[in-house]
């Protein structure tokens, strides 16, 4: 999947709270680049050992139906490459290389639908939640959105400003719950983290439907989880349960413990009439392998998300570390996101197209 590859120059430059900011893009003078509500950009810097060209994924807080430039709101993550030189280092007139939106977490409006969307989330998981917000107050005039936002402290709001003025302008269909799980001794709102019960109260203070409401989650694995047990108890359906596995895409750095079955594997990979045979180590993707070789394989987001990576594995066997940017025809097909993917046998062969 070859993606498309933007130079956009920084608009602006705002500071959101201590730790984040939202950098704002102009489009190119060619195109106005076209993205869904929820969607995600790939911005690429020199963050690297050495000046090492880096990638990583944010998705877009700005909306496509109401707002004229492109935003993302990056914020701080402790030994995190991209978004600390974001942070630190970017400012208006710069130039960033990003890849094109992608993304199956979004919101398509229509102003002839009438209907409540529930979203969770916590900290920086608000930003898919603001675009997708935004669009559907503005473009279906009979829908209502309640938003369960989670956070340290009131320092730690991100857009608490500009979630005022939206419940302002729109009244009774936006309404924003915030949930403080350090608050200050001032803080009348509620207190605590978003778990199973919480959202169960909120939920029923929002009269919310649970056979025909959409639900939006973005945050945390287990505040997702605790989230979508609570819905289970309310034979929510799947198809109604929308999550956004954000916690992959923007905690950079963070450690994760090996799967101590994976040995050591060589993978023959076929892309663009090459073969590139290379040893993937069990602490390493078959991606991380081939770009620590500087093998040019396609990707974008690195958290088994947007399908650039996807190849058919067609000799033997691999295991994922995260399914959900597959259909199960797709996987029962062989496809495979090599972002995510380890070798659990000998002979692994992967074509990409």
């Amino acid at each position: 999947m070859s993606l498309k590859t933007y130079f956009l120059q920084v608009k602006e430059v705002v500071q959101e709270t201590a730790d984040s900011v939202t950098i704002y893009f102009w489009h190119p003078l060619s195109e106005q680049i076209k993205y869904k509500a929820g969607q995600f950009i790939t911005i690429i810097v020199p963050a690297g050992e050495g000046g090492k060209k880096v990638r990583r994924s944010y998705s877009m807080s700005t909306s496509p139906h109401s707002d004229t430039a492109i935003g993302v709101t990056v914020k701080r993550v402790e030994g995190g490459l991209v978004s600390n030189y974001l942070n630190d280092n970017v400012k208006v007139g710069d130039f960033l290389e990003v890849l094109e939106p992608l993304g199956n977490f979004f919101v398509e409006p229509d102003a002839d639908k009438t209907r409540h969307l529930v979203l969770f989330a916590a900290g920086s998981g608000i930003t898919p939640m603001m675009s997708i917000t935004k669009s559907v107050l503005k473009m279906e005039p009979n829908s209502r959105v309640t938003i369960i936002y989670g956070n340290r402290s009131e320092e730690t709001i991100i857009f608490k400003s500009k979630l005022e003025e939206l419940e302002a302008q729109y009244g009774s269909r936006l309404v924003v719950h915030h949930l403080l799980s350090r608050p200050s001794s001032v803080w009348v709102g509620k207190c605590g983290r978003i778990n199973q019960g919480a959202a169960i109260r909120i939920m029923k203070e929002a009269d919310t439907d649970f056979v025909k409401d959409n639900f939006y989650l973005c945050g945390p694995v287990g505040m997702m989880e605790d989230v979508i047990a609570g819905l289970g108890i309310y034979n929510v359906s799947k198809d109604r349960i929308h999550k956004e596995n954000f916690h992959t895409v923007m905690v950079e750095g963070e450690a994760e413990e090996t799967d101590e079955s994976l040995q050591t594997q060589t993978v023959k990979v076929k892309y663009n009439g090459d073969e590139y045979e290379f040893e993937v180590k069990p602490h390493q993707t078959i991606l991380e392998a081939a770009l620590d070789l500087d093998i040019d394989l396609p990707y974008s987001c690195q958290a088994g998300m947007c399908t650039a990576c996807m190849g058919t594995c067609t000799e033997g066997k691999v295991k994922l570390d995260e399914e959900d940017g597959l259909t199960e025809k797709e996987l029962k097909r062989g496809l495979i996101l090599t972002c995510v993917a380890h070798p659990i046998s000998k002979g692994v062969v992967i074509e990409i197209d």
